[in-house]
């Protein structure tokens, strides 16, 4: 049976032979509404070949990849679905926090797809939980889906976001890649701000949503057939947040195939992602045939 009618349904859009869908439903994760965008190639949901899972990063909405990255052609071509969400709570329950809308790297729309500990923030800020045990697992029973045809990729916060749900949930998804990843939140500005807030002054805790110190730590290879990793070497973010060479280093200390494709040119954003997309629609449904 397919559920995702049971999802409120904002509005649909033909593209490309398929259907972009932009829904809402009650969170008992979050404990709020939560938007998301669904793409579902053509044929509907009978012809869905796997899931991709996108998220998306700092400032961004369910909208942002989904309107901007192009991803739809080629999604369509190979019989991927898209599952965007969004990128932490919304609403006037959470925006009235002190410090929710103060500054653009935390708070509202920089979730950073983990599970708060601290108030306020511990109440609804549980993007974690809503991925993994709510949203991910509604949409994929919805498409008759299993782990084995389940990857997840994302963009800046959510390359982190990707990574580090990839390697905290053995067995949940099949592949992952990141474009332009916040690789060691620990070190950076962003995630030392965001892990302050949500998780707390003890650093002890940070590790464990910290792609490069997680990846370290794995007792065995995660992803035998490979990560993909792109990054521009004319992003603004490179030195100061991004850290892909610890990324490069942890998978080198455990073996882990890692394909870090460095490219001359390009930014931080949305003209990058949507030149490297379909490399990694390519990279998922590879590892959907396996």
């Amino acid at each position: 049976m397919n559920h995702e009618m049971d999802f409120e349904l904002l509005s649909e859009h033909a593209s490309f032979g398929g259907v972009q869908r932009f829904h809402r439903h009650d969170s008992t994760e979050i404990g709020l509404p939560m938007r998301f965008a669904l793409y579902l190639p053509p044929g509907g949901t009978h012809a869905v070949k796997g899931l991709l899972v996108f998220l998306a990063g700092l400032t961004c909405t369910e909208e942002t990849f989904t309107m901007k990255a192009g991803a739809q052609r080629r999604a369509a071509e190979l019989g991927l679905a898209l599952l965007m969400p969004d990128t932490s709570p919304r609403g006037e329950a959470v925006s009235t926090l002190p410090g929710a809308t103060a500054s653009w790297d935390f708070g509202i729309a920089a979730g950073f797809y983990l599970d708060a500990t601290q108030a306020p923030w511990s109440t609804h800020w549980r993007m974690e939980s809503y991925l993994m045990r709510e949203l991910i697992p509604q949409v994929r029973a919805a498409l008759g889906l299993d782990a084995a045809r389940t990857g997840i990729a994302g963009h800046s916060m959510g390359g982190h976001g990707a990574l580090t749900l990839a390697l905290r949930h053995p067995g949940a998804f099949a592949s992952v890649s990141a474009i332009a990843p916040i690789s060691a939140p620990s070190r950076c500005p962003w995630g030392v701000k965001a892990f302050t807030g949500y998780l707390g002054e003890d650093r002890d805790a940070w590790p464990a949503h910290d792609a490069s110190a997680l990846m370290q730590a794995q007792p065995r290879v995660p992803y035998p057939a490979g990560i993909l990793v792109d990054q521009g070497l004319s992003d603004k973010f490179l030195v100061e947040q991004l850290y892909p060479e610890a990324l490069e280093s942890a998978c080198a200390a455990i073996g882990q195939p890692l394909s870090l494709r460095r490219h001359d040119g390009y930014d931080h954003g949305y003209y990058f992602i949507a030149s490297v997309i379909d490399d990694h629609l390519a990279h998922h449904a590879r590892a959907f045939v396996a």
